[in-house]
């Protein structure tokens, strides 16, 4: 009998109403592996790349039809402060410090790299990249940040996030620390995290106005958004609304939507995961979903993403799980997918972190066929495209 959970349950496509999904196509990435795969509505592979190592995170299409990713540094580049392969064990599963730019066929476009880069990375597409990254702090920086497990630093100190802007010649050109302009007492780490990461930033986006990034903190539970020109934070959601979300975006209409994890969510006993989309003036939740039979039955403690979808849909990725699935505006699921893909992380230390075989995923998008040209040009020459796949077009952040 089969003895993996999810195995057992049903993995691929369990379901999709055509009438109500936006359609398109659906690019994940398994954190076991170094391939990115594209599927079609019915859960059809329709293209794959082989990438330049394991994924970091996740990977996005380009405007140009080229793929922006992240993957591992090989152990040749991990370098820390101490000279050491990665600052602490769990960097080895969400480090993500090669930022490649690849064609349809894999090939590396360009290529930069920070091996302290992790989570998340904005291509901008013209070789600009907005990215996260880390810094060691002082012994005496270090001790200043508030809460999280007592003694659970590395060698007695912690790594602190920056955000990174480069050129596309690879050099800094804007550069945001959380060491110089994070108030220590107004963002503590909540009790159960460790104190080895302050304040794990899991995304990062520049906003539609060019004058400001938005990035989500995750042991801190907080969304900020930071104004470019003085580097101060003008805007923040805090953990009387948020619980260790991840990827915060930037809606047309200037909201903001945000995948809430739900772990440990204050005055709250049962942990479930929602999709929220916030009013940025008055900071008020002006949808929301969240399972209609169980708040329990979406639930993912860590990793995740919301897309919304041109046609008012809303891509989910309850990540833990490797599940996929479209809900409408008034929380219809109209499509579902499960990652089939099933492995055991390779390297030791990860291993030992998340034993066993894992189908996990970080993030996931979807794409109308008029945003990947390549596939679009494929299916008109084979005159085999489907106009209840295409999709409309999507904002893709």
């Amino acid at each position: 009998m089969e003895q993996n959970t999810l195995k057992r349950r049903g993995v691929g496509l369990t379901g999709v109403d055509k009438q109500r999904s936006f359609g398109g196509y659906t690019l994940f990435c398994p954190l076991t592996s170094d391939v990115a795969h594209l599927i079609d509505i019915d859960g059809n592979e329709v293209h794959s790349w082989k990438l330049p190592g394991r994924i970091g995170r996740h990977a996005r299409i380009l405007p140009n039809g080229n793929l922006a990713v992240n993957t591992l540094s090989p152990p040749s580049d991990r370098t820390t402060k101490n000279g050491g392969p990665y600052p602490f064990p769990f960097f080895n599963k969400y480090g993500g410090g090669v930022m490649s730019e690849l064609d349809v066929d894999g090939n590396v476009v360009r290529q930069f790299k920070d091996p302290l880069g992790h989570h998340d990375q904005y291509h901008y597409g013209d070789g600009r990249i907005l990215y996260t990254s880390l810094e060691a702090l002082s012994s005496e920086e270090s001790a200043k940040v508030i809460g999280g497990v007592p003694g659970s630093e590395i060698d007695g100190i912690i790594y602190a996030d920056t955000i990174n802007e480069i050129d596309a010649a690879g050099n800094l050109t804007w550069q945001w620390k959380v060491s110089e302009r994070l108030p220590r007492d107004e963002y503590p780490l909540q009790p159960h995290y460790t104190r080895e990461h302050y304040p794990l930033i899991n995304s990062v986006l520049p906003m539609r106005d060019g004058k400001h990034i938005l990035a989500s903190m995750r042991s801190v539970s907080a969304v900020v958004i930071i104004e470019r020109a003085t580097g101060d934070i003008v805007w923040k959601l805090g953990s009387d609304v948020l619980a260790q979300q991840h990827n915060a975006n930037e809606l047309d209409n200037g909201n903001i939507l945000i995948f809430d994890n739900g772990a440990f969510r204050q005055g709250e006993s049962i942990m479930y995961t929602r999709a929220i989309e916030v009013d940025r003036t008055s900071k008020k939740i002006v949808w929301e979903y969240r399972d209609r039979s169980q708040m329990i039955s979406f639930f993912t403690p860590f990793m995740g993403s919301a897309q919304r979808l041109a046609n008012g849909n809303t891509l989910l990725c309850e990540s833990g799980f490797g599940r996929l699935f479209e809900v409408t505006q008034d929380g219809y699921i109209c499509w579902e997918y499960l990652n089939p893909h099933f492995a055991p992380y390779p390297d030791e230390v990860t291993a030992q972190l998340f034993p066993g075989e894992s189908n996990a995923l970080f993030r996931a998008y979807r794409y109308s066929l008029d945003e990947i040209p390549w596939l679009r040009e494929k299916l008109d020459t084979s005159g085999t495209t489907n106009k209840a796949n295409t999709g409309g077009i999507c904002r893709q952040q």
